[in-house]
């Protein structure tokens, strides 16, 4: 048999409880001969106990750690064990369809692409709403009128995002782009000789934005390949996803992401970071706050109700954030 060209890297996102889900549906719709290496960053038990069992069923690394880890901390972990040419990441809630891998390896090769990704659909039911076909992401500079100073800012823009992909279908065809998600990118593993592993110091947003940027810098392509498709699966939160899902989407972890970012690339603080300080904690209100207020209410949404847990959401943010922060 052919020896594999590509390592799948599976990294928690936000949640644990679409771990079996996930990884059942790599094993099935995967036909390329693969390695598989996945993180598993302080799991609960049941879901602990299911992936080692797999691991030995199936004969993937596993990667243990007792500490929930930022997603770049996780990808890290599995970068310096990659032997094979290409590395796949793949959050550990994304469905996939088949035969989803040989598509971007065929145009990695075939367009030199440093990094792929696929069309990465949204939501239920699966492969029907499109969450990124490829985007813009630079630094534009710029002088207001009547400065001399030159500044620099964030330009991002989301291609078709959250239209059906049968309304745009004879639009998605394999394109040059700007950059990637995590949730599915397929990457030539020698590009971290080149720019260094992921940037821990973004816990937790721009991580994307930034990796793509440093590709670009050095001559890497980008390309966006739809006949590969694969689903981000949200929601579902279960009890016991709630602290790393609190911890992942804390004010704290953004903050310092977005203070990270801006610094990094030095890019003035305009309406692009106003924009995402001004949703800090959204995640959180949109993933289990609001739905919780739904119940309690019997769908009413009180506001002073939601008010109320909002103020008690941020304090309790704050303490996950100091107990259980990795350092980095």
């Amino acid at each position: 048999m052919n020896s594999p060209q590509v390592t799948l890297v599976v990294s928690p996102r936000e949640r644990f409880s679409y771990s079996r889900e996930s990884l059942e549906s790599i094993y099935a719709y995967t036909e390329t001969p693969f390695d598989l290496i996945y993180i598993d960053g302080n799991s609960p038990t049941n879901v602990q106990r299911y992936l080692a069992e797999q691991s030995q069923s199936k004969g993937f690394t596993l990667i243990r750690t007792e500490q929930y880890l930022s997603p770049n901390q996780a990808r890290n972990l599995a970068i310096a064990q990659v032997k094979t040419p290409y590395v796949a990441f793949v959050d550990n809630d994304i469905a996939m369809t088949s035969g989803w891998l040989n598509p971007l390896l065929q145009c990695a090769q075939e367009t030199d692409a440093a990094v792929v990704c696929p069309l990465t659909c949204i939501g239920q039911p699966l492969h029907q709403t499109i969450h990124l076909a490829g985007g813009e992401a630079h630094i534009e500079t710029f002088q207001k009128p009547g400065k001399t100073k030159t500044k620099r800012r964030v330009h991002e823009k989301h291609y078709f995002v959250n239209r059906p992909v049968a309304e745009v279908q004879s639009q998605l065809q394999r394109q040059q782009c700007e950059f990637a998600e995590f949730h599915c990118m397929l990457v030539r593993t020698n590009i971290f000789d080149q720019i260094g592993l992921l940037d821990e110091a973004l816990l937790s947003t721009r991580e994307h934005i930034d990796f793509c940027m440093a590709v670009a810098n050095t001559g890497g392509k980008i390309y966006c390949e739809p006949a590969s498709v694969v689903t981000y699966v949200p929601g579902g939160l279960e009890w016991s996803d709630l602290p790393y899902f609190m911890l992942r989407w804390s004010d704290a972890w953004e903050l310092a992401s977005l203070e990270h970012f801006r610094q990094k690339w030095n890019v003035t603080e305009d309406k692009y970071f106003q924009k995402r300080y001004r949703r800090l904690g959204q995640r959180r209100h949109q993933g289990y706050l609001r739905p919780f207020v739904r119940r309690l209410s019997f769908g009413q949404r009180p506001p002073w109700l939601e008010q109320m847990l909002i103020a008690a959401d941020r304090r309790i943010n704050r303490y996950l954030s100091d107990r259980y922060s990795p350092s980095v």
